[in-house]
């Protein structure tokens, strides 16, 4: 399969490129705004498969010029099977301290990224394929929230929504949309929003996890946003 992981430079993102790499079935294209972290992740992937077809571009997803992402995509792999949006980022800080450019932050980062590169990545994506983007628990519905982290679960809650949205919009092109509401991992990111806790989960557990969501998902599911968590948080 042909794949596009977003966020791939640390985190689950980073773990996730490092399992679908692990044989010769997938040829991936890594994007991420750190250009030192992804030549670490491109050296990693060649020392566990030296034949691995991965492919790696720094791009910001708020940012930068679509265009040239979507012609890289075209010359490397020409058309999408899976678009991972796992990049994403977070402030912790108290409500009555956020300021309106806060919001907007986590609103640029956490859902129009995501929403401009599935807008340019849809004439790509082949037919039956799938879409999935990584949501979090503190923006699922229901969930416990937590202190410092309204507008990181606002603009996760509109991913959700927006995942639900697009599956029925599209549901004729034969492109599935799924969320992962994902709970917490061992990440730089968690470390961020809970200083010192320990999560019993690994990063990379929850990179394979997402991996194989990304490949066998849409088989079962469409239009869900799906919490992954044994824990609060």
């Amino acid at each position: 399969m042909k794949i596009l992981v977003t966020g791939a430079s640390s985190g689950v993102g980073f773990e996730a490129v490092l399992e679908l790499i692990s044989n010769n079935e997938h040829e991936v294209i890594a994007i991420a705004r750190s250009q030192d972290k992804l030549r670490r992740l491109y050296e990693i992937a060649n020392g566990l498969n030296p034949s691995c077809k991965l492919y790696p571009a720094k791009f910001d997803i708020v940012h930068d010029d679509y265009s040239s992402l979507v012609q890289f995509v075209e010359t490397k792999v020409g058309k999408l099977d899976i678009l991972i949006n796992n990049a994403g980022a977070l402030i912790n800080k108290p409500f009555n301290e956020l300021t309106q450019i806060d919001f907007a932050e986590m609103l640029q980062s956490n859902l129009l990224g995501h929403v401009k590169m599935i807008q340019h990545m849809l004439p790509l994506l082949s037919a039956e394929s799938h879409v999935v983007n990584i949501g979090s628990m503190g923006g699922f519905s229901g969930s416990v929230k937590f202190a410092g982290l309204a507008a990181y679960s606002a603009s996760k809650a509109a991913l959700h929504t927006l995942t639900e949205c697009l599956a029925l919009e599209y549901a004729e092109s034969g492109i599935h949309f799924n969320c992962l509401a994902l709970g917490s991992a061992q990440t730089e990111m968690l470390e961020e929003a809970f200083p010192g806790y320990q999560s019993p989960v690994m990063a990379f557990e929850m990179g394979k996890y997402i991996a194989d969501f990304a490949v066998n998902g849409r088989k079962f599911f469409n239009g869900k946003v799906l919490p992954v968590a044994v824990t609060t948080p």
